[in-house]
């Protein structure tokens, strides 16, 4: 059954993670569209200054204190949304947490912590946000990663919960469309994206966290998230060079690993010292910001996304990106022949 979604100013949306990056980028371009919003983060202080910003802008808003990996605080989430505006049309899971450093230096509190937020506080949400939708129709939003797809090294922690995402994810999607039920589940695979992320993040590496490249700005990643509250997509990859990753990983995982050993690693650190290694893992850090600090080049759109969430181009966009994996599979033949 095909779920027919609101357009966005008809739409009360509701967002985890909603004061920084891609949280925060997805709360402003909804509220600019006309959607009423309902953001959740830990720091009620950005809370309120972002919902200010938003009011003084004609938008329409209710914040909400909330920590994701406590189902309590999910459910007074959903309790504010139909409170504040009578119910919600779409629900997004964005909040998430990391750890830069190898697996055998994590202590089972930090990974534990990261895992209550980043898959605990997804399977909480979907699952509060589903009771609802069930009844109304709309659309489920949650945030994976590229990870989802690959394991990073020194981010072992983070891809593992963002391999649960799409596994919880993809089985909560069949379910629904088994019993019929209107609501749309569309997964998010950003590649890097130039937020705050590294810096909130906690790190036991002896230099600052740097994320690998490719890196996109994450108002491209907003104009995927809320594409799919109003057209339904199974999963959207945000930037064709993660797509490529993806694909390589699928088709050559032995090329792959060569890639992250010998390249990734290498990577994933400034030349300088640990600005805040203990970042937000435990508690919140003092925020309001969309874009981060990437050192290096940062993409301002994906042609690859956007024509994927373009039928019209679509095809183009599939085209493009089977060339440049098969040239990039081609070269890591030819590489390892010669070894």
């Amino acid at each position: 059954m095909a779920t027919k979604l609101k357009p966005l100013n008809q739409q009360t949306i509701v967002i985890t993670g909603a004061t920084s990056g891609i949280g925060l980028a997805t709360a402003k371009g909804a509220a600019k569209k006309g959607a009423n919003v309902v953001l959740a983060a830990r720091s009620g202080e950005d809370l309120d200054r972002i919902a200010e910003e938003i009011r003084s802008n004609g938008g329409k808003v209710a914040v909400v204190v909330a920590d994701v990996g406590n189902v309590e605080d999910i459910e007074r989430i959903s309790q504010t949304a139909k409170t504040q505006f009578g119910g919600f049309d779409t629900w997004v899971n964005d909040a998430a947490a990391s750890i830069w450093g190898r697996l055998e230096e994590v202590t089972h509190e930090d990974s534990r912590r990261m895992f209550d937020t980043n898959f605990w506080g997804v399977v909480y949400g979907s699952l509060e946000a589903v009771k609802h939708l069930k009844q109304h129709g709309g659309a489920l939003i949650n945030l994976g990663s590229v990870a989802s797809d690959i394991a990073f090294p020194l981010q072992g922690m983070y891809s593992a919960s963002k391999h649960a995402i799409k596994g919880f994810t993809d089985a909560l999607r069949i379910e629904l469309e088994e019993e019929k039920a209107p609501v749309s589940v569309t997964l998010i695979k950003p590649s890097a994206i130039n937020t705050p992320f590294p810096q909130h993040a906690k790190n036991y590496m002896d230099k600052e966290p740097k994320l690998p490249p490719p890196v996109y700005q994450p108002e491209e990643v907003a104009v995927a998230i809320l594409h799919a509250a109003a057209h339904p997509e199974r999963d959207i990859y945000i930037g064709g060079g993660g797509k490529m990753m993806s694909s390589l990983n699928k088709n050559v995982p032995s090329f792959m690993d060569f890639v992250n050993e010998k390249v990734t690693m290498k990577l994933q650190a400034r030349d300088e010292a640990p600005r805040n290694p203990a970042g937000s893992l435990h508690q919140p850090s003092y925020d309001g910001h969309v874009r981060g600090d990437h050192p290096g080049y940062v993409m301002s759109k994906s042609l690859y996304t956007r024509a994927t969430i373009h039928p019209v181009l679509a095809g183009v966009a599939m085209a493009a990106v089977l060339g440049t994996t098969v040239l990039a599979l081609q070269n890591g033949k030819d590489g390892k022949s010669k070894q």
